[in-house]
């Protein structure tokens, strides 16, 4: 019997599955990728009697995955929070999954695990841009404000790693930034313990949102703005955690950070204004290789002859 780890290789899917194996230590297999790398659960080899846990993958992109690992006998646990859609019911499958837009898989295996592994949780709510749900979460844990700023810069680093179009754009592969994180059972012993690595992130984000600050929007209004980035890896690097940045800076308005691609297309990230968390994913939807959550959805190649009509789309849905 195998157990095979299949996770989202950002903040949120790491500190999920920190959380989990500091609480369950075992030896696995781990599946994923860059942080739109979403329909992992395919790529299982499995066998009956295996064991699956699935972490931060939209279950509507993994139902085929899912069906196929049933029914070959295979146990899957899956817990997630983007748009599901239709859930089988099996024996063999466990769900916790919650579309909530103030929630995240690290606080959902935080629930799970009772709390455990809490320092992990409020990391991954700050990766995931939930810095509301991070403050109440850590409200009761007594932390100074040094130590809260750590939490949430660690947050966004390691959420900042997972972007890219290839895990050659990354300054480390998911798989083995989840290999530095998981022997650590807080995020302070991983910053103390893991000084170098932490030192990388922090340059590497650093340096590359001074970068992205200086490129001048696109469209800008009251209520939208779309930023267009260069073909470049330090722009497919910070595309996301520059969208929640524009975010967090303008909460009434809903932004689109959109990053030039090899072969013409966009990949664009998406953010619902933090006033009003809706619509980001029913608008990536509208497109081919969009889709996410309510707060904060994209899309993966979006063709160059839309880019107009994504733009309307955009404006449209935020009124």
């Amino acid at each position: 019997m195998a157990q095979i780890d299949i996770f989202n290789g950002d903040a949120d899917g790491i500190c999920a599955l920190t959380q989990l194996r500091n609480a369950e230590p075992l030896e696995s297999t781990l599946i994923t990728g860059v942080k739109r790398d979403i329909a992992l659960v395919a790529k299982a080899e499995v066998h009956a009697g295996d064991r699956i846990t699935v972490l931060d993958l939209s279950f509507d992109k993994n139902r085929d995955g899912v069906l196929m690992a049933l029914q070959a006998g295979v146990d899957v646990f899956y817990v997630d929070h983007h748009f599901a859609g239709e859930i089988p019911e099996s024996d063999r499958l466990t769900v916790i999954i919650d579309p909530d837009p103030n929630v995240c898989t690290s606080l959902l295996i935080n629930g799970y695990l009772k709390g455990k592994y809490v320092e992990w949780a409020v990391t991954g709510a700050f990766g995931d841009n939930l810095k509301a749900s991070a403050h109440t979460l850590a409200a009761p844990l007594g932390f100074s404000e040094k130590q809260l700023t750590l939490l949430e810069n660690l947050g966004i680093y390691i959420n900042y790693n997972g972007y890219g179009s290839s895990l050659e754009d990354l300054h480390f592969p998911p798989a083995d930034l989840f290999a530095l994180v998981r022997p650590f059972p807080t995020p302070f012993d991983f910053v103390e313990g893991a000084a170098d690595a932490f030192a990388k992130l922090e340059a590497g984000y650093l340096g590359d949102m001074a970068a992205a600050a200086e490129v001048k929007p696109t469209r800008e209004t009251e209520k939208t703005a779309v930023i267009i980035l260069p073909n470049e890896a330090w722009a497919r690097r910070v595309s996301g955690v520059y969208s929640n940045d524009l975010a967090n800076g303008s909460p009434g308005r809903a932004h689109a950070v959109l990053t030039e691609r090899a072969d013409g297309t966009y990949l664009v990230s998406v953010r619902a204004p933090l006033d009003d968390k809706r619509g980001a994913d029913e608008l990536c939807r509208q497109f081919p290789t969009g889709g996410g959550r309510a707060a904060a959805a994209g899309i993966n190649a979006l063709p160059a002859d839309q880019l107009d009509a994504f733009i309307e789309a955009l404006a449209a849905s935020y009124l």
